[in-house]
């Protein structure tokens, strides 16, 4: 009896070991069982795949929900009707689902959910990117007139997070003043230019371009050319530098204006073009088919819009015909000076003033040596008659009476 007793005791606390050990071997491997999730970002209109693994399950279910907290897949098993979201891969150790055409209210914060005892979850954020429209620029009216005002305004909407706006000219970057409004979940960005334009900025490309993560290297962009209304400019361009007698002779007028200027005027010395056959004019070229004396003088071209006009002028001098080592030093332009005759005339002006030195230097000379002279004589007229004691005896004793004449002698040079 008490062998009985002893056994069933020694059963007893066998069975409670083995329980105890059973109960701890559970939970040192659920202790093991955590799922695993990764953020992820993705564009609107795009698609994501969601993933949860496990490296220990003991098969146990995996459950994805959103972020309301709806049931999207437990196990292989679809819980959300929504054609967008497919199942990927589904195993013990893995859950994956795939979420198409992401719009904004897809963003937020999915769970994983493992269910051991206790339910173990983990999270997963899904930012979705807001994709900014092509951008419109406004606030020009075409044309502009040169000195105006303008204001260009380059607006995109949609963006998530707030785009950025550059501005360019030509290829060259420009600073604009930049606006950001949130709608919604998304931002409205406006960047304005103000210009004061003139004629340079006429033909000029403004381009508006709009950088966002969710455009990776493909930035939108749109440019505006600019028409920008002005007087004419006018200038005359010529070949020959030194003209000769019998050479073919052309000026052409460059006029340049918006609108393009009306046919250019040609004029010769404030007339009009002598009726020669020689001279021929084609819009905007003057031609003189054999040059000669009769040809010089002042040229003018004249262009006008209805903003203004403009002219530029050519003088033109023709030099007999020579060869090239008998014309000027220095490559000017002949046309451009007022005394052709310049270096004869310097010569000239030298040789004179030369002359003119020499003979005021004669001119001192003598007129010194003269004056030297005229002194001695009066200085020694006038010797012996300094000690007389009375005017009649100095007058005889004076070296310059009669008795003494003779051998006084003047000479004059």
């Amino acid at each position: 009896m008490i062998l009985k007793q002893h056994l069933l005791i020694l059963y007893s606390f066998c069975g409670i070991v083995l329980k105890a050990t059973a109960t701890k071997n559970k939970v040192k491997g659920g202790q093991g069982q955590f799922p695993i999730t990764q953020n992820v970002t993705v564009t609107e209109g795009g698609t994501v795949n969601l993933t949860c693994r496990v490296d220990h399950n003991d098969n146990t279910s995996l459950q994805w929900s959103n972020p309301a907290q709806q049931t999207l897949y437990f196990g292989d098993k679809k819980a959300l009707r929504d054609n967008r979201i497919e199942l990927v891969r589904a195993s013990w150790h893995e859950l994956s689902i795939s979420i198409s055409d992401v719009t904004l209210s897809d963003e937020g914060q999915y769970t994983c959910s493992l269910f051991t005892m206790p339910v173990k979850t983990a999270k997963a954020f899904l930012t979705v990117l807001g994709v900014p429209e092509k951008p419109q620029i406004g606030g020009f009216t075409k044309p502009a007139m040169e000195g105006d005002q303008i204001t260009l305004t380059c607006m995109t909407s949609g963006s998530k997070p707030a785009a950025d706006i550059r501005w360019f000219r030509n290829e060259k970057e420009i600073k604009g003043a930049k606006e950001v409004n949130a709608s919604g979940k998304t931002f409205t960005v406006t960047s304005t230019l103000q210009l004061q334009v003139d004629r340079n900025d006429d033909g000029v490309a403004y381009t508006c371009r709009v950088d966002h993560v969710a455009l990776n290297t493909s930035p939108q962009q749109t440019t505006q050319v600019l028409e920008v209304h002005y007087a004419p400019y006018v200038e005359i361009t010529h070949p020959l530098v030194f003209p000769q007698e019998g050479q073919y002779f052309k000026l052409e007028c460059i006029s340049k204006g918006n609108p393009v200027p009306d046919p250019v005027l040609w004029t010769k010395d404030g007339g009009e073009l002598p009726d020669l056959d020689r001279i021929i004019v084609d819009g905007r070229e003057l031609t003189i088919m054999a040059l000669n004396k009769t040809d010089n003088g002042t040229y003018r071209c004249e262009a006008s819009n209805h903003l203004g006009k403009s002219s530029a002028e050519y003088n033109l001098y023709v030099y007999a015909m020579t060869t090239p080592k008998e014309l000027p030093g220095p490559a000017k332009d002949p046309n451009a000076l007022n005394d052709q005759n310049g270096p004869d005339h310097a010569v000239i002006g030298g040789v004179v003033a030369v002359v003119v030195f020499v003979t005021l230097c004669l001119i001192i000379v003598l007129g010194r040596y003269l004056a030297r002279h005229k002194g001695t004589y009066l200085t020694n007229e006038a010797k012996g008659a300094e000690d007389a004691p009375d005017a009649d005896t100095a007058i005889i004793n004076a070296e310059g009476n009669q008795a003494n004449a003779e051998e006084k002698k003047e000479y004059f040079i």
